[in-house]
C-alpha cells in the first residue's frame, strides 16, 4: 500500500521527467537511494527526494563522474543543506558560463585571425587546447569550494572564541595605510570580506592561489568594483616576476594562511616571501597542532576503525610544534601567536558536513552507512560535543 507523501517509482519518474529507469540505475549505483521500501520491495521517494535529484542530473549534465556525484551527494537533505548545495551549484554554474565565454572568444579571435592572414596562428591552437582541457578540473575545483564551505561553516557556527578566526588574523596584520599586500593560498577570500570595513582605503592588495577556480571565487565575493584588489593564479613556490606586480623587495607584507602544510618545498616558499618582502616586511603565515580538531577523528573511528580522514598529518609538515624551526631557516625573528577557541557543538548536521568535506576514505567507507553515522553523530552532539581547537600563527621578519 502506497504511503501518504509517497510516490511509486514510476510517479516519482514521471513527475521528475526523466524515465523510471533512470531512477533505478540510480539507486543501483547508491546515489539516489528511495526513502521507503516496503515489505514487498517497492520502492517510494519523497519530496526531499526531487532536490538530490536535481543536484544529482546538473553535476551529471555539467559532466561529473559517477562517483564524483556519490561522493557530493552523500549528505542528508534538509533546508540548510539544500540552500548550501544550491549556492555551490550556482557557482559551478557561473564558472562554467565565464569558461565557455573564453573558449567563444578565443574561437572568435582565431577566426578572425584566420580569415585577415589566410595563415594558421599555432599559438592561438594552442590556447583552445588549453581552454577546452581546463574542464577536467571543474570537478576537483567544485569539491574544494563545498569542502572550504563545510569547514568555514563549522567554526563560525560553534566557535567559542566569538570574535573569529578571519577577525583574529586580520587583527594581527595590524594594515596600514599604503601597505602593499600578497595573500598566497588566499581561497575564496574570506579574510578580506569578513573585514572589508576595516581595510584602509589607500592599500594594495594581490590575492593569489594555485587554483584558478579560488581565484574566480574570491574575485566574485569581493565583486569588480573595489580597486583595492587584484587577482593573480600561481604557485607559492615559484612566484612569477611580474614588473610593477611582484617585484623584488615591493611587499610591506605577505600572508600565508594555513598554506605551508601543502607545500612540497616550504624552504623554496620562504626563499620566495623573502625575495618579495621589504627589508621590514611582515611575513604571517597559520597552522595548526596535533591536537587540533582531534577529537573529530576520535569520534570517527570510534565509529569505523577503518576511516582515516587525512591520508597525511599536515602539522608533520608544518605545525605549531615544528613551525618555529623551519620558519628560522629564512628569517631573523619568528613569533608565534596562538588563537585561544574550542568548539562546542550541539547539532549533527555540520559536523558531518565537516567530515564529508575530508581528504579521506570517509565518503566510501559512511556512503552505505549513512543513516547509521547520522544518528551515531546525532547522539554524540545530543548534550553538546566539544572539540579542541590548537591553531596559531607565525609572525616573521627578515
Amino acid at each position: 500500500m502506497k504511503r501518504d507523501g509517497f510516490y511509486t517509482s514510476g510517479q516519482f519518474a514521471k513527475m521528475a521527467n526523466v524515465t523510471t529507469r533512470t531512477i533505478r540505475f540510480y539507486d543501483k549505483q547508491n546515489i539516489l537511494k528511495p526513502s521507503f521500501t516496503d515489505e514487498s520491495g517497492r520502492r517510494f521517494y519523497s519530496d526531499s527526494d526531487f532536490a538530490r535529484l536535481q543536484q544529482i542530473l546538473l553535476l551529471k549534465y555539467l559532466g561529473f563522474s559517477l562517483e564524483e556525484i556519490r561522493e557530493l551527494t552523500i549528505d542528508d537533505i534538509d533546508r540548510r543543506f539544500m540552500l548550501n548545495s544550491l549556492q555551490m551549484q550556482k557557482k559551478l554554474v557561473e564558472d562554467r558560463i565565464e569558461r565557455m565565454q573564453q573558449v567563444l572568444s578565443a574561437l572568435n579571435e582565431t577566426t578572425d585571425l584566420l580569415k585577415k592572414e589566410d595563415t594558421v596562428r599555432w599559438d592561438r591552437m594552442l590556447t583552445l587546447i588549453h581552454l577546452t582541457g581546463m574542464e577536467n578540473s571543474l570537478s576537483a575545483q567544485y569539491k574544494s569550494a563545498v569542502n572550504l564551505a563545510a569547514r568555514i561553516r563549522l567554526h563560525t557556527l560553534y566557535t567559542e572564541n566569538r570574535q573569529g578566526w578571519f577577525p583574529w588574523i586580520f587583527e594581527q596584520c595590524h594594515i596600514r595605510s599604503g601597505m602593499r599586500i600578497l595573500e598566497l593560498g588566499c581561497g575564496d577570500g574570506s579574510l578580506w570580506t569578513l573585514n572589508r570595513s576595516r581595510i584602509p582605503r589607500d592599500v594594495s592588495i594581490i590575492l593569489s592561489d594555485i587554483s584558478d577556480g579560488m581565484i574566480r571565487d574570491a574575485r566574485r565575493n569581493i565583486g569588480p568594483g573595489d580597486l583595492r584588489f587584484s587577482f593573480r593564479c600561481f604557485d607559492a613556490q615559484q612566484i612569477p616576476s611580474e614588473s610593477s606586480v611582484t617585484d623584488d623587495h615591493s611587499f610591506d607584507l605577505i600572508i600565508g594562511n594555513h598554506l605551508l602544510f601543502y607545500c612540497r618545498d616550504i624552504q623554496k616558499v620562504c626563499s620566495e616571501v623573502t625575495r618579495l618582502l621589504k627589508p621590514d616586511g611582515t611575513f604571517l603565515c597559520s597552522t595548526y597542532s596535533a591536537r587540533h580538531m582531534a577529537e573529530i577523528t576520535q569520534l570517527v573511528q570510534d565509529f569505523d576503525p577503518r576511516i582515516v580522514l587525512s591520508g597525511e598529518k599536515l602539522y608533520e609538515n608544518f605545525g605549531l610544534e615544528n613551525g618555529a624551526g623551519i620558519l628560522s631557516e629564512a628569517f631573523r625573528g619568528v613569533q608565534l601567536l596562538r588563537y585561544p577557541d574550542s568548539l562546542l557543538v550541539t547539532d549533527a548536521q555540520p559536523l558531518i558536513e565537516y567530515i564529508l568535506s575530508c581528504h579521506g576514505n570517509q565518503n566510501r567507507l559512511l556512503s552505505e552507512r549513512y543513516d547509521e553515522f547520522r544518528d551515531y553523530v546525532s547522539e554524540k552532539t545530543a548534550g553538546g560535543f566539544r572539540i579542541t581547537k590548537d591553531a596559531g600563527i607565525f609572525i616573521c621578519r627578515i
